[in-house]
């Protein structure tokens, strides 16, 4: 976890510090096509299991339920994250 982490933290240093270069942007247009393949493998590795695939039914309810608080926790957590940082805006370009 605290390797997936730095690598992240480690990516948005160098994103930061590269935004200025000729091409940095096609990093950008390629994390969609990323995403989407491993998503597949992803689905790929799901569809294999076959223990996972017979208990689909059982687990399956659980699931949604963690899909959709998570779903919903990050909703609320950018719209309070969006409302403090508009709040923070307003009182800096003021003073």
């Amino acid at each position: 976890m605290f390797i997936i982490l730095s690598l992240l933290l480690l990516g948005m240093g160098a994103g930061y510090a590269l935004r200025g270069m000729r091409g940095v942007h096609r990093v950008e247009q390629s994390t969609r096509f990323t995403i989407m393949l491993l998503l597949f493998a992803f689905g790929v590795s799901i569809g294999s299991n076959r223990a996972l695939v017979a208990d689909i039914a059982q687990l399956g309810w659980r699931a949604m339920v963690i899909a959709l608080l998570g779903v919903v926790g990050s909703t609320v957590a950018a719209g309070v994250f969006q409302r403090v940082w508009k709040n923070s805006g307003k009182k800096g370009g003021a003073a």
